[in-house]
């Protein structure tokens, strides 16, 4: 079955968190404010193998685990747009805006075959789903895959840097197991947010006081505005 999309550059998307991959979030360290969101995935369901593969698994006895996808956030509230969204509703830093932002309204944490209700707008969205927008899904295979791949393999990339520092923060922190385990019993799931310095002994190629320099300043304009 074939899907139609386009985005119309209503903004409305452009609000709320934003995963990153750790590339983008490093180089926008002076735009967005960073955590690293930690999600948990039951066993059996339909991300349950990507999200082990990008991020790291935890057992739970009896043969049972949970996958744990890691990602790093721009941590925006959902009442406020992304800073670089323009008074027009466009974006100001299009040329440069982050891998995850060109590959909407894809999303490379699920399988490829299990995208298609990402393709229904959001009630308030202007997303084009016409019969004259372009078919983007088809057969369950993205047509234009180039951004989707790209963001994929970049996550692929850094794997093992943030299975390492997963492993490591949770044997070093055994209340966040107790917790990841806590929000997967929850119906609806949920999310651990972790400060973003936890990662950065695990990024040895990063200067951690530059990276303070340009973080500080965008989480005390956060920290003003949400009071």
């Amino acid at each position: 079955m074939d899907r139609r999309f386009s985005c119309t550059a209503c903004g409305k998307c452009c609000f709320g968190w934003l995963t990153l991959t750790l590339k983008d979030a490093l180089a926008h360290a002076g735009r967005f404010p960073l955590a690293v969101v930690w999600t948990p995935v039951r066993q059996g369901t339909k991300s349950f193998s990507i999200a082990a593969r990008l991020g790291l698994t935890v057992r739970l006895g009896k043969r049972r685990q949970l996958a744990v996808r890691i990602a790093p956030t721009a941590y925006i509230p959902p009442s406020l747009p992304c800073p670089s969204l323009a008074p027009d509703g466009l974006c100001s830093i299009h040329e440069d805006k982050p891998s995850r932002c060109r590959a909407m309204p894809f999303f490379p944490y699920r399988e490829e075959g299990d995208q298609a209700d990402l393709l229904i707008p959001r009630p308030g969205w202007l997303c084009d789903t016409s019969a004259e927008a372009p078919v983007v899904y088809r057969d369950r295979k993205i047509v234009e895959r180039k951004d989707f791949d790209d963001e994929r393999e970049e996550l692929f990339r850094q794997a093992s840097t943030l299975r390492s520092y997963g492993e490591w923060l949770i044997e070093s922190a055994p209340s966040l197991k107790d917790e990841l385990i806590r929000v997967a019993k929850k119906r609806a799931g949920g999310h651990v947010v972790v400060n973003f310095s936890t990662l950065l002994p695990h990024l040895p190629e990063v200067d951690v006081v530059a990276f303070a320099r340009k973080q500080f300043p965008v989480l005390t304009e956060f920290a003003e505005k949400t009071g």
